[in-house]
């Protein structure tokens, strides 16, 4: 595994100004590899899909809402490779560092775009998440980040995988931060509610390994004593481990 310092796409050095004025003025993004920049190749985290695929004429729509907030974006990162991954491993490019744990994985595929943020690189990078590809690296690296209801933004020049389950995501340093960006690309203010409690999953628990039950416990405890208190729960009627079975 080769590690790098760097979190940017090949080719992906690439600065745009926002517009003048904005909600999101002063800060700077970056978008995952994936998402289509005007005049160039959208890379996918593959050699051969840029060689092999026209430079787009236009923004993603997503890229188009910050920039027209007033962001200015300064760079696309590196993704596993077709963003089939959840490591941030990529075979071409390398495995961006991990600043929270640099002997580790940064988590995938919007490897870069965590990678970036964690490094106070930008203020906030753009993802995709079909199955935890923001979710994942937010975590690694220590991040706020969110994988957002299927179609509730706009997905219009992002490269799709499975378009049943694709969603956009985006990752901050800072909760302040990404209620911001979260504004903009929402089209709505986040409300200042704090959560009403905990909920345990027992069968969720039940499935996990000894190991794994352990290594959360302790953030469990804390969250259930902030929140006042912690309510057992089951997510499915049968085991989760029974799930599939003949």
């Amino acid at each position: 595994m080769k590690h790098l310092d760097g979190h940017l796409a090949p080719g992906g050095d690439i600065r745009i100004n926002g517009a003048a004025a904005g909600p999101l003025k002063g800060l700077s993004f970056m978008a995952k590899d994936l998402f289509d920049v005007a005049g160039h190749a959208t890379g996918a985290g593959n050699p051969d899909w840029a060689l092999t695929h026209p430079a787009p004429e236009t923004h993603a729509w997503v890229v188009a809402r910050l920039l027209d907030a007033g962001a200015d974006l300064t760079g696309k990162t590196i993704t596993d490779e077709i963003s089939l991954g959840l490591l941030g491993e990529n075979a071409f490019e390398g495995t961006p560092l991990n600043p929270a744990a640099p002997d580790r994985v940064p988590g995938g595929s919007s490897s870069g775009s965590a990678s970036a943020v964690a490094q106070g690189l930008c203020d906030t990078a753009l993802g995709t998440d079909t199955g935890g590809s923001v979710r994942v690296p937010s975590s690694f690296c220590g991040l706020y980040g969110i994988r957002t209801t299927h179609g509730r933004v706009n997905r219009a020049g992002m490269l799709p995988q499975a378009p049943g389950s694709d969603t956009i995501g985006w990752m901050t340093r800072d909760a302040a931060t990404f209620a911001r960006v979260s504004a903009v690309l929402l089209d709505e203010a986040l409300p200042p509610l704090a959560p009403a409690g905990l909920v345990v999953a027992e069968d969720a628990f039940d499935f996990a390994a000894p190991a794994v039950t352990a290594a959360l416990r302790p953030a469990m405890d804390r969250l259930a004593s902030l929140l006042g208190g912690a309510r057992a729960d089951r997510l499915a009627p049968h085991a989760l481990a029974d799930n599939g079975r003949a």
